[in-house]
C-alpha cells in the first residue's frame, strides 16, 4: 500500500491513495450531492452508496454537558475517524460484531445501517465524572470491580440515568438483547484495558452504542458509534494526564495534543516535532494557572 504524509495544523498523518479524492472525479461530485440524514454533536450521517449502508463523517466540533459548552479542537474529526478505525477493526478480530465496514478518507467511513437502541452503555473502571460527583466518591479512586450503568439516550431530558427495569419496561431492549449488549460491554472493556495498557494508558471509563441490523425477520445486535477520546476517558499511566475530552470539559488545555498523543502511541501518527511532551501539558497548566 502507498502511503503519503498529509499536513493537519500541527502534525502529519500518514494516509493512503484511497484517502485522496480526485478534483472533478465522479465520487467527489456524488458526494457532494448526497443526502444528509441527520447531524449530531460530533458526526454527520450521510446516505451511503448501498442500500444498508452510511457515510459517517466526523466533526472538529467538540460539546460537553449536555452540549451546553461549545467549542471546536481541531484535527479532532480526522484523528477520531483513524483511531474508531482502528479500534473497530482490532474488534472485529476477537469476535465483536461492528456497524464498521472500512475509512473512505480523512473524515469518512463507510457503516452498516443500524436502528440504534436508544441506550447509551458506560463502562466505568476508576471512579470519574458523574460517577464522583453523584455518589462522592474520589476520582480515582479504582472500583471493586467493572461497572456498567444504562443512560436513556434523550437530550431534552438530559441523557438520564436508568436501569435495567426501565429498560425492559419500556421496551426499549429486549432481555436478549441486554444480555448480548452487557456481555459486549464487558469484552470490549477486557480487550480495550489491555490494549491501551501496552500503551501505557490507563482506560478510566467509556460510552457505547449499540444497534439492530436486520437479517430478514431476524434482528442482531451489534456495536455502533465510535470510540475515540471524545467517548472514552484515557489517563497517562505515569502522570495521570487526561488525554481525553475532559481537557475540554475542565478547560484544562492542550485538547489537540491529547488527542494526537492518543494516535501516536497507536502507531497512527507520527509527530514532525520530535517526541511528544504531551504527557505533562505543564504548558497548558500554566496558561490556565495565569487565566
Amino acid at each position: 500500500m502507498h502511503l503519503r504524509l498529509v499536513r493537519e495544523p500541527g502534525f502529519l498523518i500518514f494516509i493512503s491513495q484511497r484517502d485522496r479524492i480526485p478534483r472533478g472525479s465522479k465520487e467527489r461530485h456524488t458526494m457532494s450531492r448526497r443526502r444528509q440524514i441527520y447531524e449530531g454533536k460530533a458526526k454527520i450521517l450521510y446516505e451511503g452508496p448501498e442500500p444498508g449502508t452510511i457515510i459517517q463523517y466526523f466533526k472538529d466540533d467538540a460539546t460537553a454537558f449536555n452540549a451546553q459548552k461549545r467549542g471546536t479542537i481541531s484535527g479532532k474529526g480526522v484523528i477520531n475517524n483513524r483511531i474508531s478505525e482502528y479500534v473497530f477493526t482490532r474488534l472485529s478480530h476477537i469476535g465483536i460484531p461492528t456497524h464498521f465496514i472500512r475509512r473512505l478518507n480523512m473524515r469518512e467511513q463507510l457503516v452498516r445501517q443500524v436502528e440504534i437502541i436508544p441506550i447509551e452503555v458506560v463502562v466505568r473502571n476508576i471512579a470519574a465524572g458523574s460517577l464522583s460527583k453523584r455518589l462522592g466518591i474520589e476520582e480515582g479512586e479504582p472500583l471493586p470491580h467493572t461497572l456498567i450503568e444504562y443512560y436513556y439516550k434523550d437530550d431534552a431530558l438530559g441523557d438520564p440515568l436508568v436501569a435495567e427495569e426501565h429498560i425492559a419496561c419500556f421496551g426499549w431492549c429486549s432481555n436478549d438483547e441486554m444480555q448480548d449488549i452487557s456481555s459486549m460491554a464487558i469484552r470490549v472493556n477486557d480487550f480495550l484495558s489491555g490494549m491501551f495498557a501496552t500503551i501505557h494508558i490507563r482506560l478510566v471509563d467509556f460510552k457505547l452504542e449499540f444497534g439492530r441490523i436486520w437479517e430478514g425477520d431476524y434482528a442482531r445486535v451489534i456495536l455502533a458509534d465510535e470510540i475515540s477520546p471524545d467517548c472514552c476517558r484515557l489517563w497517562d499511566m505515569t502522570t495521570g494526564e487526561k488525554l481525553d475530552k475532559d481537557r475540554f470539559r475542565q478547560d484544562l488545555g492542550g485538547e489537540e495534543e491529547a488527542y494526537q498523543e492518543v494516535a501516536r502511541r497507536l502507531g497512527l501518527l507520527q509527530d514532525d516535532a520530535g517526541p511528544s511532551e504531551v504527557l505533562d501539558l505543564s504548558h497548558h497548566r500554566k496558561l490556565r494557572t495565569k487565566k
